[in-house]
């Protein structure tokens, strides 16, 4: 059920991205009076599974889900075909339109893209809100896994600006931090900028939940005791635990620290009991072979004290809706810095479509059966939408980018590309698109049977 669930979202996502991209073009195609002679959503190659002619446009839903496409008359698209191009222009061609008003069928698709992110972020800032983990209200700082220590940062730094902007979200900074160049922390009263370490950021693309590298620093207050030895050591629920063998250990990257050193021994520890200010001594506390004492942490006071819920009115959603879709769109940028870069080989972690759909969201509902969350799904589709405005701007024939780039040159040398230029790049483009899609496909497919997926 969860899968079916995740698999619907998916299709539901892609439905509504796909077509109102389509869109797009087809409504300025059909402003200057362009004929479009299909309008698919999903890929038909043999064969549609459902099709119906209306005018001179036929509307299908193809059995191949990698997107859709309008096939406009007159135009070198990913159809090939070149028969109809053959013949002399007619006024109701692409090829017979005006460049401006070519470029503007053709930058429809990335528009709207752009501006449905834009109204699902506005959306969601309106009605929803925006909850965060508010990295102002770290108080002990912050704790690192070693891949994050090797990126550079210590446990108890507190994160000021990343390349220079500062960033109140950890939900935001986590990311930026692997897509940015430099961190400034404060470190021991001292404001310190470092260079990020590309060799963590490697570590860290490799684990499967990248995000955990950073954590707030948690204080030691015991929230339950759990096993037989730690009921009988003399500590209680509420208790803050301060020093271990005489060295400080108030958090728990410094306790999980020195209990490793002394698995299987037994330890003092000195802590704080109903918030005395007194110190306490239990001298000989067991610590089992795997370096636990047997006691629960309580972390539930530090979440609620660390998250922020900002609530948006209507004149304040629109400007926050577009600053998100920015910021997406940043991201996406960002993004082909590791991804190419030799030690990082972010490319290693470039998901497709099965991985997509294990990534989306399921909640459980009060009877605990799975259930869709719409919030996540919203947010989902936004930013994917963001990213396909951004994919299809690149400038590789097959593309949209790679019609603007041909558009613009005319309009900037006076006369158009050969048309036997347009067919050979677009089959390049095409050929290279394939090539990608199989590429990650099969990343998936290998993904799966290796585990990492």
């Amino acid at each position: 059920m969860e899968l079916a669930i995740k698999i619907f979202q998916f299709i539901l996502s892609i439905s509504i991205l796909v077509i109102l991209h389509e869109l797009g073009h087809f409504l300025p195609a059909k402003w200057f009076k362009t004929k479009v002679e299909k309008f698919y959503l999903f890929f038909d190659p043999w064969f549609s599974i459902v099709k119906k002619k209306i005018g001179e446009t036929e509307y299908g839903i193809g059995w191949l889900p990698f997107g859709g496409y309008v096939k406009i008359a007159g135009m070198v698209d990913e159809s090939m075909d070149t028969e109809q191009l053959k013949q002399p222009a007619q006024p109701w061609e692409f090829r017979a339109k005006p460049a401006w008003q070519r470029l503007i069928i053709m930058l429809g698709g990335v528009t709207v893209n752009f501006f449905l992110a834009w109204l699902i972020y506005s959306s969601l800032s309106f009605f929803n809100g925006e909850t965060y983990t508010d990295l102002n209200k770290f108080t002990n700082g912050i704790e690192v896994t070693e891949a994050g220590k090797k990126m550079g940062f210590q446990n108890g730094d507190k994160i000021i600006s990343i390349d220079g902007k500062p960033n109140e979200r950890l939900e935001n900074a986590s990311i930026n931090i692997l897509l940015g160049n430099q961190v400034t922390v404060l470190r021991n009263g001292k404001e310190i900028s470092f260079p990020v370490n590309t060799d963590g950021v490697a570590d860290v693309l490799k684990q499967k939940e990248a995000k955990l590298y950073i954590s707030p620093r948690v204080p030691m207050i015991i929230d339950s005791l759990v096993s037989p030895t730690a009921k009988t050591s003399g500590l209680l629920a509420g208790d803050k635990i301060v020093k271990i063998n005489g060295q400080s250990a108030a958090f728990f990257d410094e306790v999980s620290s020195i209990l490793n050193q002394n698995k299987g021994k037994t330890v003092s520890i000195d802590f704080e009991r109903n918030n005395s200010g007194k110190l306490q001594n239990l001298p000989s506390v067991p610590v089992d072979k795997n370096g636990k004492l047997g006691i629960q942490f309580s972390t539930k006071d530090i979440v609620k004290s660390i998250t922020t819920n900002r609530k948006y009115s209507f004149g304040e959603a629109i400007p926050r809706g577009f600053t998100r879709t920015i910021e997406a769109l940043t991201m996406q940028v960002k993004q082909f810095k590791i991804m190419f870069n030799s030690k990082i080989q972010g490319y290693k972690n470039v998901g497709g479509p099965i991985a997509i759909v294990k990534s989306m969201p399921v909640d459980k509902d009060i009877n605990g059966d799975f259930a869709i969350n719409w919030t996540a799904f919203w947010s989902f589709t936004a930013m994917f939408s963001v990213w396909l405005a951004f994919l299809n701007l690149i400038p590789i024939p097959g593309l949209d980018g790679g019609h603007v780039i041909f558009t613009l040159y005319e309009i900037i040398v006076g006369k158009p590309v050969p048309q036997k230029v347009l067919e050979s790049a677009q089959m390049i483009g095409v050929i290279f698109l394939l090539g990608l899609m199989l590429l990650i496909f099969g990343s998936d497919i290998f993904k799966i049977f290796t585990g990492k997926l």
